[in-house]
């Protein structure tokens, strides 16, 4: 389904924007400390603060990846479902079409075959009644 496809594509953009964003943090997170310790300058409780809240940021991050993976996967165990039923499907429409198209040329068989003396002026192929 071509809806899906398009939902499965734009999960897999939003993932690599998080993965990217995940690792720009921590870049930003190891340039920091670097910086600091560079420095010498003593982290008190706000920075220590702001630093895990940009690991907090990252965790969230990964759980949403795991969200959207989860999705992506049952949206294509959905869509190899979807297919192999489809063609189930088309096969049982098939099958019916066949069947049916054979029921129509029967009865067109049979009512021909039974009106085919209704129409006759002989008298010894006309049906006598009582």
């Amino acid at each position: 389904m071509i809806l899906l496809q398009n939902v499965e594509m734009l999960l897999e953009h939003i993932r690599i924007v998080e993965e990217e964003t995940i690792s720009l943090s921590r870049e930003s997170m190891l340039k920091l400390s670097g910086f600091l310790e560079r420095q010498g300058i003593a982290v008190d409780d706000e920075v220590t603060e702001a630093l895990q809240y940009q690991d907090i940021i990252a965790q969230q991050l990964s759980a949403t990846i795991e969200a959207i993976e989860s999705v992506q996967k049952n949206i294509h165990q959905f869509n190899h479902a979807f297919r192999e039923d489809e063609k189930i499907a088309v096969s049982s429409f098939e099958n019916l079409q066949n069947k049916l198209s054979s029921a129509i040329a029967r009865a067109q068989e049979k009512r021909k075959a039974f009106s085919g003396n209704v129409h006759h002026t002989n008298d010894d192929d006309a049906i006598e009644f009582f």
